[in-house]
């Protein structure tokens, strides 16, 4: 997957995402179980390619349940201020 290679084409891609998924009137929450379930995803199928990819990984591979929950929370905060820019 090319776009995960790099970090600012991910969170750019990812943050468009979410930007359409709230235009198109997707509930919060529902925004908020797709990024846990594509970690969860990502972290069973996909090899970091890079540092910033590296430490997500590490982190949601030592997370409980809430943990998790809060991190694909954090990760969607990053991608949501960054489209603002």
């Amino acid at each position: 997957m090319p776009i995960i290679e790099n970090w600012q084409k991910w969170t750019s891609f990812l943050g468009q995402n979410v930007a359409q998924a709230e235009h198109a009137g997707m509930p919060n929450k529902i925004i908020q179980q797709a990024a846990l379930q594509i970690g969860e995803y990502l972290a069973k199928n996909v090899d970091p390619k890079n540092e910033q990819e590296r430490v997500l990984s590490d982190l949601w591979g030592v997370a409980s349940e809430n943990e998790k929950e809060a991190l694909a929370n954090c990760v969607l905060k990053l991608v949501q201020s960054k489209n603002l820019q």
